[in-house]
């Protein structure tokens, strides 16, 4: 073939391609206006909201940095940025560990697997739900199931678990780490690609259980375990469901469940603070942009690919 044939074969390629690149565009429309009208815009108009003192009711009113300025000094803001950060930094890495434990007990071909994974996973499509946090409330309450199974084996007396400001937040803390199913679904997988010839070639070598897997598993489960800690980190920041039910929207008893979402909640939408509350929504996206941050700069010390 000559080089004006190979030339005459490129441009007739040529509209083709087009023709398919605004194929592609037709079909990313619907999620590039969603992104720009649902994401980007209310992104935009909350940063302008922030510097302003609005109520929903009247014309916004300019104020400078003045919300920001009040979140230094607003102590039930400082409390929930407390309660949640005790959350996430008890909660998510208890539900890591469980979800690891059972995708390694699933991951030895046990019988009736996919039921097994299915049972495991359900609380995950239902934790975030009000009607598990509904039944989670009636479970810990004064007179719930679990006082009367504690009851029945000689225990008396008992507090009301989300009444009682020591156990409030423990038993939300206990509800997320019920909901770990998503992630071990994707450990178990990650299990999955890991060759068994690294297991056998240190089996051979006297290596055991426990060596091969801090030497093996972990080191080549370390990317997904990195996945899963962004992903239970940034949901975990955003929790709202369950402290708003389970507190009855209230924060709990003396806010001992007041996480910080709630509390952006309860400023926007019942005392109509919407300028106050998207400051305070930036702050958030800044907490959690700048945990993700350190979590990247940070896996290079402890993440592993094969390459």
């Amino acid at each position: 073939m000559s080089v004006f044939d190979e030339l005459r074969r490129s441009q007739k390629a040529a509209p083709v391609g087009k023709r398919e690149n605004k194929a592609a565009f037709w079909f990313l429309l619907p999620w590039l206006l969603g992104l720009l009208l649902i994401t980007a815009g209310p992104m935009v108009a909350s940063l302008v909201l922030s510097f302003t003192n609005y109520n929903l009711i009247q014309a916004p009113h300019f104020i400078g940095g003045a919300n920001y300025l009040r979140m230094l000094h607003d102590p039930r803001l400082l409390n929930s940025l407390r309660v949640t950060f005790e959350y996430v930094f008890i909660s998510v890495p208890i539900q890591l560990v469980i979800a690891l434990a059972a995708a390694l007990v699933l991951d030895r071909g046990m019988r009736a697997l996919p039921f097994y994974r299915s049972v495991f996973y359900l609380p995950s499509l239902l934790g975030s739900s009000v009607a598990v946090a509904i039944l989670w409330r009636q479970v810990f309450g004064q007179s719930g199931l679990v006082n009367q199974l504690l009851g029945k084996v000689g225990f008396h007396d008992l507090p009301g678990w989300i009444s009682d400001p020591r156990f409030a937040l423990g038993t939300i803390i206990l509800l997320n780490v019920w909901t770990f199913g998503a992630p071990m679904i994707i450990f178990l997988a990650g299990l999955r690609q890991i060759p068994s010839m690294y297991y056998e070639a240190a089996s051979i070598d006297g290596a055991g259980r426990s060596t091969r897997f801090f030497h093996i598993t972990l080191p080549l489960l370390s990317p997904i375990i990195f996945f899963n800690i962004l992903l239970q980190l940034i949901g975990a920041f955003q929790s709202f469901t369950q402290a708003f039910i389970v507190s009855g929207g209230t924060g709990g008893p003396s806010d001992s469940t007041m996480f910080y979402s709630l509390y952006l909640y309860q400023q926007g939408f019942a005392q109509f603070n919407m300028g106050y509350a998207s400051s305070m929504a930036w702050l958030l996206f800044l907490i959690i942009a700048a945990l993700t941050g350190i979590t990247f700069l940070t896996s290079k010390y402890w993440v592993f690919y094969d390459n």
